[in-house]
Order: C-alpha cells, then sequence, then structure tokens
C-alpha cells in the first residue's frame, strides 16, 4: 500500500510541476524513479520507447507503464491518476471561470475575440508548416486536391491523410 502512496505522489508531483508537454516531465521522472531505485536507467528507457510508441500522451503512458511495473495494475492506475489530476482540477477549474465568463457580458466579449485570435494562430502555424512542405509540384498538387475534397465532402481526417499518403506513393514513387 505505501508504493502506491509513494507512487502517486510522485506522479501527481510530476504532473504539477512538469510545463510544456509530456517530453519536459522525462527528465523529472527520471530522476524520481531512478533516484528511489524503482527502475534502473534501462528499464526507463525501454519503457520510455515503448510509451513513445504506444497512442496517448507520453507523460500518460509513460506514469502507466512505470505504475504497471512498479505495483502491477494497481501501482499503473495510481500512477496515472496521479500525473493527470493537476489537469484535471485545471481542466475543472478552468470550466467554471469559463461558463462565468459567458455569463457575464464583458466576459462574453472577452471570449468572442478570444476566438479569432486563436484562428490567427492556427493560420499562421499553417502558413509556416506550408511554406516547408509545399515545395514542388506534387505536393502542390496533394495539398490542392485534399483542400477541395475536404470542402466538397465531410471526410474524416483519418481518410484525408490516407488520401495524403496514397497520393504521396503515387507522386512520390522512388523518394
Amino acid at each position: 500500500m505505501e508504493v502506491l502512496l509513494q507512487l502517486y505522489w510522485v506522479f501527481l508531483k510530476i504532473g504539477l510541476f512538469s510545463f510544456g508537454g509530456g517530453y519536459t516531465m522525462l527528465p523529472l521522472i527520471e530522476a524520481e524513479i531512478i533516484r528511489r531505485g524503482w527502475l534502473t536507467t534501462s528499464e526507463f528507457v525501454d519503457i520510455i520507447a515503448v510509451a513513445e510508441m504506444t497512442p496517448g500522451t507520453i507523460s500518460v503512458n509513460s506514469a502507466t507503464f512505470i505504475g504497471y511495473n512498479i505495483g502491477g495494475i494497481p501501482g499503473s492506475l495510481v500512477a496515472t491518476l496521479g500525473v493527470i489530476t493537476p489537469s484535471l482540477i485545471l481542466i475543472l477549474f478552468g470550466s467554471i471561470i469559463l461558463l462565468r465568463l459567458k455569463e457575464n457580458p464583458h466576459g462574453d466579449s472577452l471570449l468572442k475575440g478570444f476566438r479569432p485570435a486563436f484562428i490567427a494562430l492556427v493560420v499562421i502555424a499553417a502558413f509556416f508548416i506550408g511554406k516547408d512542405s509545399l515545395v514542388d509540384v506534387p505536393s502542390a498538387l496533394i495539398f490542392g486536391a485534399l483542400f477541395i475534397l475536404c470542402f466538397q465532402q465531410k471526410i474524416s481526417p483519418f481518410h484525408i491523410i490516407a488520401a495524403g499518403a496514397v497520393l504521396g506513393l503515387i507522386l512520390y514513387p522512388f523518394h
């Protein structure tokens, strides 16, 4: 039971004090796990490799796999709960604040101003990615065909990505 409490506490701290995404958590996870002697460096590296290959965030995956390695299924549940607790609390309070803002005329105006700002950020990101991705005629053709298809049909993003892969195989056969 004590190891489960320690797992929760360790991953709660990791979730609380790691900013910038899952990869920024890795040094903190490594320090906490190796320092406690729960895993060797080699075991830790193997778990991180599996966590990277598994769908989902690396922070949750690594917590789940490390917890399982240390405490079995209860360990995986406790470690995962520990790493997601801070985010859950922030989302809960954020949603409460968001609901209150929507009820307030000034808050609603604030939110209406956020929407175009977020769209601007997405468009700028798309521009920079496009600038580096649309480098020749085949890439422009793939983009154009899929862009038009997206507007004409309601197609799953998975199907758009799959179509891009197929078109890439056709237009770039030996690259």
